[in-house]
């Protein structure tokens, strides 16, 4: 080790190089496993999570879902045999108020009373919810901390959650934050009474010692068959009976929430920094093989003076792992950073859709993480030495003293170096055509037809629960605030809606339209939006026929505007308006008096919904969502929107200000992270090889110095001698674009299998990368090749 240190002293600027190399592409496989890790395989702090399983449905073209009712809970709970408990709980947001206590609004669940006892959760003061608590609270150490500053007073405190009256009785420990890994609960509330209180719950259980998840799935798919005729009974869905039902291990958190969001962005970026890896381990060797070649007579020596060939290959292995264990640490110290950044980037400063504001992900590195590098460390430098420790068994002492003097290699660095540089120009193909294939799919993204104009529009959600207000007299005071809203200059119009488009948030029924008899099987749910006047206006979604809805409908028959797709389908050529619909369970008919453009309702991947509009002022309760398009910047208008809400609603709080902009970059989180950073792994990688090329060369040309000045006094001119080292160039660079270009097809075609909306069958990503991967090639051999042509044949003869 103490040789290796002198070595490396000896040659500073090989050292730095080396270690940058390696420190970049193992920081970089260690922070997308440290999200890994915190999102997918670290236990939950519970007893025995292994035992841990939670139940999934799957609505036919829908992810995996953990929804049931309460009465499938309960029918599980009393006819199972395979677990030792199950539980259920339901993420909410609650507004929380109570003495000395600001309202405010939390995220929490309600849970089942054998929650806390099931998961073997120890409080951190006071006691958990227990099995018979009816009208009681837990609070989250973190709540606790920042709320009440770790007074232990908090026990036995009443607070009113929801208008619901509740005693406070505990707090959990430190580190117990709930089963969906990177939400924070505030706080654990009881179910409320199941005579009062059916909305679904997500559905956990702990397997009895001795029964395999296998046996679980067998015993809960006959169940199941209950739950299924339930739903299908209550929704006349024919679809319905197809959902599919599993049961899936929940040791290290539930499926759904960032799992859900971030699983297969992660997975493919960990195949990414993978490919990364090995272009910096073939850079390593290369240059390892190069710089060996200066040392055959070093080794041949030692080999002379009594060194075994044992002893030689214990020194070049040696200085490699030596190299990858100070790449290592450095690694980690990047990664310790770079995953924070990385946790960071998942949300953009933007909530993501569906989920919480507020995410926390711990990434801080653990004994998975380090064990996970070490192993790496320990790959790359066996992988990366492994070519020159063959090298220097191979050379025979005898050979290499006689060509003490002279700047030579042999076959076989010859050859390897070769190898190596084509290897890493088909790797880097490869990892070029993947940052080209995700940063192509992003770019189709956000080139869809939203059916709505983004720009300008500055979204507003008012909470008028604490208000006072009865409905009646919310929907005169919007139709006023409406109009205040639009006198503020710089204000085009307003509007209001529930949901606003691509929030997460969705509503269907099934409809019943009159003189269309639609088969069963073809029955689909409709989407539903409750809107008012200037909506389309105001999104910028056409109204294609008809008319708007206007503040007069409020106290007349009902009527709705549907969209194209829904005129088509039940309408056909036919004119829709004055035509009229039902929906199910409801006889109460809407006449149709227009028809709108297909825009994206719930998210923005999906195929387009037939679509219902709705007059919000002709229902008892108006949507709280209100929707302004300004001339100028949306994010300019938050105080002068504030001051008018105030004015006009003094105790209508405003709850969340957003752009329409950013709503819709909040749901293309995931393919933003993975088109970034596979851009930015593409380009290292692209760096490294650059390195490569031109080492090999660099290494070429000096070893070829005294041909080269023979050459030149035999009549070459300097352009035929660049063109001979750019030819050697671009020779390699064909051979690996070949082989690289077959990696990348493969590569496509497996991510097609993971992602069908992924672009496979463009052929741009591997065109891109293999005219970007030439360019790079022959700019990093253009030094060499310049070099090469000013050999001055006196000094390369000189001492021959």
């Amino acid at each position: 080790m103490r040789g290796a240190l002198r070595t490396f002293r000896r040659s500073p600027g090989f050292t730095a190089v080396a270690l940058l190399s390696l420190a970049l592409a193992i920081g970089a496989n260690t922070a997308i496993f440290s999200l890994m890790n915190a999102l997918m395989l670290r236990s939950l702090p519970v007893a025995e999570p292994a035992r841990l399983v939670e139940f999934l449905n799957q609505y036919p073209g829908d992810p995996p879902l953990n929804v049931f009712s309460r009465t499938s809970f309960e029918y599980f709970r009393d006819r199972q045999h395979v677990f030792s408990n199950l539980t259920g709980m339901r993420p909410a947001h609650f507004t929380v108020r109570g003495d000395n206590l600001e309202p405010e609004t939390v995220d929490g669940e309600a849970v089942v009373g054998n929650f806390f006892e099931m998961l073997g959760v120890k409080p951190a003061i006071g006691r958990l919810i227990a099995p018979g608590d009816a009208a009681v609270a837990v609070a989250s150490w973190s709540w606790w901390k920042n709320k009440f500053n770790l007074d232990p007073g908090v026990v036995g405190r009443r607070i009113v959650v929801d208008d619901r009256a509740l005693t406070v009785v505990g707090v959990t420990p430190r580190e117990f934050s709930g089963l969906h890994v990177g939400l924070q609960p505030d706080i654990w509330v009881t179910l409320g009474p199941a005579a009062e209180d059916r909305a679904p719950l997500q559905l956990i259980a702990r397997l009895r010692p001795g029964v395999s998840i296998e046996q679980a799935r067998a015993e809960m798919a006959v169940l199941f068959r209950w739950t299924l005729e339930e739903r299908s009974a209550a929704s006349q869905d024919p679809a319905m009976r197809q959902l599919k039902f599993t049961v899936e291990p929940a040791g290290a958190g539930l499926a759904t929430g960032l799992r859900g969001h971030f699983a297969k962005p992660l997975l493919a970026l960990m195949a990414v920094v993978g490919l990364l890896l090995s272009i910096a381990c073939i850079n390593l060797a290369n240059m390892l093989l190069a710089r060996g070649a200066g040392r055959r007579q070093e080794l041949a020596v030692r080999v002379a003076l009594g060194a075994s060939r044992s002893r030689i290959l214990r020194l070049v292995l040696t200085e490699s792992l030596m190299l990858s264990a100070a790449g290592a640490a450095a690694g980690v110290v990047l990664a310790y950073f770079g995953a924070g950044a990385l946790a960071r980037m998942m949300t953009s400063g933007r909530p993501i859709i569906g989920l919480p504001a507020r995410i926390e992900i711990d990434v801080r590195p653990d004994a998975h993480v380090l064990l996970f590098t070490a192993v790496v460390a320990l790959l790359t430098g066996l992988l990366f030495g492994a070519a020159p420790a063959w090298n220097a068994l191979a050379s025979g002492p005898l050979t290499s003293l006689r060509e003490i003097g002279r700047v030579g290699g042999t076959r076989f660095t010859r050859l390897a170096g070769r190898s190596l540089v084509v290897a890493q120009v088909a790797l880097s193909v490869g990892l070029l055509s993947a940052a080209g294939l995700f940063i192509r799919h992003l770019a189709n993204i956000e080139e869809i037809d939203l059916g709505f104009r983004r720009d300008h529009v500055l979204l507003v959600k008012l909470d008028p629960t604490r208000s006072g207000y009865s409905g009646a007299q919310l929907s005169r005071a919007y139709q006023d605030l409406l109009g205040g809203l639009e006198a503020i200059p710089g204000v085009r119009s307003a509007t209001l809606s529930a949901p606003t488009p691509l929030s997460g948030a969705a509503a269907s029924r099934f409809v019943n339209v009159e003189g269309h008899a639609e088969p069963p099987a073809d029955r689909r749910y409709i989407s539903v939006s409750w809107i008012a006047p200037k909506y389309f206006q105001t999104f910028g979604t056409p109204l294609l026929v008809g008319r708007d809805f206007t503040f007069e409908d409020r106290g007349r028959p009902p009527v709705a505007i549907v969209n194209q797709a829904m005129a088509r389908y039940y309408f056909g050529d036919g004119n829709p308006l004055g035509r009229s619909f039902t929906f199910d369970g409801e006889d109460r008919p809407y006449e149709i008096v227009g028809v709108a453009g297909d825009a994206k309702y719930q998210e923005i991947r999906e195929d387009t919904h037939r679509t219902v509009y709705l007059d919000t002022f002709q229902f008892p309760q108006p949507a709280t969502d209100f929707a302004i398009r300004t001339h100028m910047p949306p994010e300019a208008m938050g105080p002068a929107v504030r001051r008018t809400v105030r004015a006009a609603l003094k105790t209508v709080a405003v709850a969340r200000m957003a752009t329409l902009a950013g709503q819709v970059d909040a749901s293309i989180v995931p393919e933003r992270l993975i088109a970034t950073l596979s851009g930015m792994f593409g380009a290292l990688g692209s760096l490294l090889a650059a390195i490569g090329v031109y080492g090999l060369l660099a290494y070429t040309v000096a070893r070829r110095t005294r041909e080269i000045g023979i050459r030149i006094a035999l009549g070459a001119t300097p352009r035929a001698i660049a063109r001979m080292v750019l030819g050697e160039a671009l020779g390699l660079s064909c051979a690996g674009l070949l082989i690289g270009a077959l990696i990348a097809w493969w590569g496509q075609r497996l991510a097609g299998s993971f992602s069908p909306d992924l672009p496979t069958k463009s052929a741009f990503p591997i065109a891109f990368a293999s005219v970007s991967m030439l360019a790079i090639a022959l700019a990093a051999a253009y030094v060499p090749a310049r070099r090469g042509a000013r050999v001055d044949p006196m000094e390369a003869l000189r001492h021959e």
